[in-house]
């Protein structure tokens, strides 16, 4: 039978099993103490004050946007800028949802180029984007992103954006854990974003986070993701009698906050299960970490006699490895679509790189002529990029197989 070797895996084991019955047998299903629970131990374990769940990645940078419009306005940090600066510099080269999310929160996306090796957007290509800019406070933020666990240079970013004027936000949602300069992404800014997808180190099926250091940013993003409701408790104190919002509004027999609405928000709460699956795997991340860091050591030793050929991911102690991203560096001698086929033939899955946003995704055609050979880098892995899985469930024997299969193919 043909091995097969997925990108991700997902095995439910005991500790899973149990939280998944726990939340059965409490009769709670929809945001309860579990997600209260994970959004603590997430705090800790990235290194923020706060962390609040969302339904997904892409929520979370939603809502996370959204809360940090509310929070610039309310800020003195916004009277150098204008009313209503609307433009936000980020990667071409990113799963698209980081794209959408800025512009479904009012944002426009400007692209900046990447590093050909880390796939992350660089200092020196912001720096060069802004100096030509005619009007820097029509800039909001920057949204950098640690792309399969390779973190982006951190530090000279946030000295661009301070100098400036603009916000910094993480798209770490594929970087669980990984450590730059001895802090974990995602406490690197003013606020964060993960993603708790299938495929990702910590897995929940579909649930994000929020992380923050800024108290008024989670209990906007707690506002935000329950359609704007008044409420803003962080446990409600309402069967008690207790509820401050109520106790403000005696005169009103009636009132109710959980119905009353002071923000247009969103339906971005998530459900027990999947904090439950997030915490039981919370709980052994560092093996998991772990793991994917071996197994991407092993891919590396196993191809590097292909290195005229093949780019292979950067080792490093300190990332948190999504998946294993591979670049084509000589096209002439294979193409990325005969390589992948031949993979996907002998069991082993694929994915593109994502593509350069602008240049090569469909639902940004309009801006194909903007930025057509501006990003020579991202066009560049749009086009000879792919991954397949280094996840925790991979054994030796299946890292052989992927080494044979490459070496047969390549040779």
């Amino acid at each position: 039978m043909l091995r097969r070797i997925h990108v991700g895996d997902f095995k439910l084991g005991e500790d899973e099993k149990k939280a998944i019955t726990e939340v059965v047998e409490s009769g709670r299903i929809s945001e309860g103490t579990k997600v209260r629970d994970f959004e603590r131990e997430w705090a800790k374990f990235v290194g923020t004050g706060y962390a609040i769940c969302v339904n997904s990645g892409t929520s979370a940078l939603i809502a996370g946007l959204t809360a940090l419009r509310y929070y610039a306005h309310q800020s003195q940090e916004l009277k150098i800028r204008n009313e209503n600066p609307k433009k936000i510099i980020t990667t071409p080269i990113t799963y698209i949802a980081t794209s959408n999310a800025i512009v479904l929160s009012g944002y426009e996306p400007v692209y900046v180029d990447v590093d050909i090796e880390t796939f992350c957007i660089t200092p020196d290509s912001i720096r060069s984007y802004l100096e030509k800019v005619e009007d820097p406070t029509t800039y909001f933020a920057i949204v950098p992103v640690h792309l399969m666990g390779f973190p982006c240079d951190m530090d000279e970013i946030n000295k661009i954006a301070k100098s400036y004027g603009l916000y910094v936000i993480e798209d770490a949602a594929q970087a669980h854990g990984t450590i730059y300069k001895g802090k974990r992404t995602g406490s690197l800014s003013i606020l964060s974003i993960f993603s708790f997808y299938i495929a990702h180190n910590i897995q929940a099926g579909e649930m994000g986070a929020v992380n923050t250091n800024e108290k008024e940013i989670w209990r906007l993003v707690g506002k935000l993701k329950a359609n704007g409701r008044l409420c803003d408790c962080y446990i409600c104190k309402r069967s008690e009698g207790k509820c401050p919002k109520m106790l403000s509004y005696m005169g009103d027999d009636d009132f109710d906050p959980r119905f009353t609405h002071d923000m247009v928000g969103y339906n971005f709460k998530t459900m027990e299960f999947q904090a439950a699956l997030a915490l039981a795997q919370l709980q052994r991340v560092e093996w998991i970490i772990q793991k994917r860091r071996e197994n991407v050591r092993y891919l590396n030793e196993g191809l590097d006699g292909f290195s005229d050929i093949l780019q292979l991911p950067k080792y490093d102690n300190n990332i948190s490895y999504l998946a294993y991203p591979v670049i084509i560096k000589n096209p002439s001698k294979i193409s990325r679509k005969k390589l992948r086929h031949e993979l996907e033939k002998n069991g082993i899955e694929t994915r593109p790189l994502f593509g350069c946003i602008p240049t090569q995704q469909p639902a940004y055609a309009h801006l194909y002529k903007t930025y057509k050979g501006k990003l020579p880098n991202a066009e560049y892995i749009g086009s000879n990029g792919f991954y397949i899985g280094c996840h925790q469930y991979l054994n030796d024997d299946d890292l052989a197989y992927v080494i044979k299969i490459f070496k047969d193919i390549l040779r």
